[in-house]
Parts: structure tokens; sequence; C-alpha cells
């Protein structure tokens, strides 16, 4: 513990000037950024977005931008991060996890848009309507590609693929938001590429259960 202790503070130390807003005049550009950041994470990993940035504020000494203050308090901790070890086994079983994702179509978009929404809590009410819209379509976007992904993969009677893809969204989002943080242009860049990937997943997958529900044609006879 001795040894892990200043290890941890050096790392705080060094994303808290990465972050921390409280003498830094940021444009609106950068908050732009950050609001799409959290709207794509939120349709990845709600709740440990939440509990990471919750952290950062309480215990590293980080000061988020407009309202997302409110994720330093100890309830919000508490909450998002029981959920984020729920989630995190939940996510991993064949079928659980679409029905958790299924569940979460009511939870992660419109968490996404209220995320991206309070980055810009002191820039008046446009700005905080339009990062809603843009916060709130990523995640779903996201969501919807991850869910109707992780459908098709139990469609495959072996569970390991599950937990492939889950770590490979857990990496995913661990890379994402390190991006975010300190390459923001290059995680817009990759952002956009990612929705353009999405996009087409979700026509494919779309495709794929119209072709599934569609009645089959008569056979012609021997």
């Amino acid at each position: 513990m001795d040894l892990a202790s200043p290890d941890l503070h050096a790392v705080a130390e060094g994303i808290k000037p990465l972050l921390d807003w409280r003498d830094v005049p940021v444009d609106l550009a950068s908050l732009a950024a950050l609001a799409a950041g959290l709207g794509w994470a939120s349709g990845l990993r709600l709740y440990a977005l939440v509990f990471v940035l919750g952290a950062l504020e309480r215990f590293a000494g980080v000061q988020l931008p407009g309202g997302l203050g409110m994720l330093a308090h100890p309830l919000v901790l508490g909450v998002s991060g029981l959920l984020l070890l729920v989630e995190f086994f939940a996510d991993k079983l064949p079928w659980l996890d679409s029905i958790w994702d299924a569940v979460h179509t009511f939870i992660r978009i419109p968490a996404g848009a209220a995320l991206a929404a309070a980055v810009m809590g002191d820039q008046g009410g446009a700005l905080q309507l339009a990062m809603g819209l843009l916060g709130g379509t990523l995640a779903a976007g996201t969501h919807l590609a991850k869910a109707g992904a992780r459908a098709a993969i139990n469609t495959s009677p072996e569970p390991v693929s599950n937990v492939v893809a889950s770590l490979g969204e857990d990496v995913l989002f661990a890379g994402g938001v390190w991006t975010l943080i300190h390459q923001p242009l290059l995680f817009l860049a990759a952002l956009a590429v990612f929705c353009v990937l999405a996009f087409l997943l979700i026509v494919m997958l779309w495709r794929f259960v119209l072709r599934l529900f569609a009645p089959r044609s008569a056979r012609p006879l021997p």
C-alpha cells in the first residue's frame, strides 16, 4: 500500500491539469468536444463514466466544467460504483447482457444527453440544449451499435465470444476516455470514424432482422 500510494498520487497530479477548468478560459470548441465524448461514452459504459468523473473531482482535486460537479456527490459515487460492478459482470453473461442493454435503452440515451448538457451549465440554455441533443444522439448511436452487435453474438452457442466482446468494450471505453482527455482532436477524428462504422453496423443488423422475420417465399413443388 505504501508503494502504491505515491504512484496513484502522481497519476492524479498528472491528470489534474488536463481536466481542471477552474482558472483556465476554455473555449466552446473544447467544451463541445468534451460533451461529444461524454455522450459517446454514456452509450458504452455509463456507470463507469459517471464514477470516474466523480472520483476525479472528489479525490483528485479536479474541478469539472458546468454542472458536472454533482457527480462528485457521495451518493452519486456510491450508486454509480455499485452499478459499475453489476454491469461489469452482467455484460459478460450470454443473453443477460442483451436484457441489460434492452433495459438501458431508456437510461443510457437520456443520461448521455444530460451529461453533455451539463458540460455547458455555465454557457446558457441554448448551448445546453444543443449539446444535450448532440450527446443524446451519440449515446443512442453507440448504444444501438453495442446492443445490436451483442445480440448477434448471442446467436453463437459458446460463451467465450461474449466475454471477449465485453472486455473489448471495456478497453474501447478506457482508451476513448484517455484519448478524449489527452488528445481531443484525435478523439474527434476517431469518433467520426466510429460513427460511420456504427451506422453501417446498425444498417446491416436491421437488414438481418428484416430478413429473419420476413415471410418465407413459396417453395417450388418437387
